[in-house]
C-alpha cells in the first residue's frame, strides 16, 4: 500500500480520497477549508496536513483536485506548494480540469525535480466519484501513467493514457464539446415533447433504445422534464471548462460554433440564477 496525499476535498476530491483510504492506502489530506479536511479524517481516518507541502512530504504519490489554473499553480509551485516537498521519483497526478498550458508547465517543472507528473482530468460527475466509476483521461510519460494507474483504479472505471503532457486536458475538452451540444439537443427534445403534449416517459422509453440514446438521456431527461437540477456538476464549472476549450480552439484553429453558442446559453442560465445548478438546467432557457 502507498503513502498518498490528496489536495482538494471538493465534491469530487472528497470521495476520491475516500476510495484511496478504503483501498488501504495511508492518506494525508489538505483542503483550503480545514474544517472539511477534519471532517474527511473523522470519516475515513488518515491525517490532516496544514499545507500542501506538509501533505506531500514523504508521499509516494500526490493527487490534486482543486479549482482552476491559479489554484493548481498555488498548491504545487507556491510558497507552501507540494513540489518543494516531494522526493525525486514520486508521482504528482492532477485531476483538476485546467488548461493544457499549465499541465505542460507542471510536467516540465516536475521533470527538473525528478518527479513523475500526470494530468488526469475526470468525467462522470459527483455520482461517478462517489461510486468509483470515473473515466480518467491521462497525459504524461509512460512512467507517470504506470505509477498512477494502479492507484487510480480505486475510483476509476475507465483509465486511458492519451499521450504526452497536456493530452489529458485536451481529451477532457473533447469530452465537454460533446456534452455541450448534446445537452442542448436534449433540452430542445424534452421541451418539444412537452409542447406537443406527449407523455415524456413513454417517449423516452422508446427513443432511449435507439440512435438517440445517451448517458445524458438515460440519467437526466426525466429530471429535466420535472425541473430538477441538483446533480453535482454545476453550470459555473461547465462555463469554466468551455472557456478553456474555446481558448484552446482559438489557438489551434478548431471551429466550434455549437460549443461557443451553448457556452453563451449557459451564460443565460447563470444570469437566471442557475450557476450552481446541474448542467441539465440548460433547458430553463426554453421553459421559463
Amino acid at each position: 500500500m502507498a503513502k498518498v496525499a490528496f489536495i482538494g476535498l471538493g465534491v469530487m476530491g472528497y470521495p476520491m480520497a475516500g476510495h484511496l483510504a478504503r483501498a488501504g492506502h495511508a492518506v494525508t489530506v489538505y483542503n483550503r477549508t480545514s474544517a472539511k479536511a477534519e471532517c474527511w479524517a473523522a470519516q475515513h481516518g488518515g491525517t490532516v496536513a496544514a499545507t500542501p507541502a506538509v501533505a506531500a512530504s514523504g508521499a509516494d504519490a500526490v493527487f490534486a483536485c482543486v479549482g482552476a489554473d491559479d489554484d493548481l499553480r498555488e498548491i504545487t509551485l507556491g510558497p507552501d506548494g507540494a513540489f518543494q516537498a516531494m522526493r525525486p521519483g514520486s508521482l504528482f497526478a492532477d485531476h483538476t480540469t485546467v488548461s493544457a498550458r499549465i499541465a505542460r508547465e507542471l510536467a516540465e517543472e516536475g521533470a527538473k525535480r525528478g518527479l513523475l507528473v500526470l494530468d488526469a482530468p475526470v468525467s462522470g460527475g459527483q455520482a461517478g466519484a462517489e461510486n468509483g466509476q470515473l473515466s480518467i483521461m491521462c497525459g504524461g510519460s509512460d512512467a507517470a501513467f504506470a505509477a498512477a494507474e494502479p492507484l487510480m483504479q480505486a475510483y476509476g472505471k475507465r483509465i486511458g493514457h492519451i499521450g504526452s503532457p497536456g493530452s489529458g486536458q485536451l481529451a477532457k475538452m473533447v469530452n465537454q464539446i460533446a456534452i455541450a451540444g448534446l445537452v442542448q439537443a436534449l433540452s430542445e427534445a424534452v421541451h418539444f415533447a412537452a409542447q406537443a403534449g406527449l407523455d415524456i416517459d413513454k417517449v423516452l422509453d422508446v427513443i432511449s433504445k435507439g440512435a438517440a440514446q445517451s448517458w445524458q438521456m438515460d440519467n437526466r431527461a426525466a429530471t429535466m422534464a420535472q425541473g430538477e437540477f441538483d446533480f453535482g456538476f454545476a453550470v459555473n464549472w461547465m462555463r469554466k471548462d468551455l472557456g478553456l476549450t474555446l481558448e484552446e480552439a482559438r489557438a489551434n484553429g478548431a471551429k466550434l460554433p455549437v460549443t461557443a453558442l451553448v457556452d453563451q446559453f449557459y451564460a443565460d442560465v447563470q444570469a437566471m440564477g442557475g450557476g450552481r445548478q446541474d448542467t441539465s438546467s440548460l433547458i430553463r432557457r426554453l421553459t421559463e
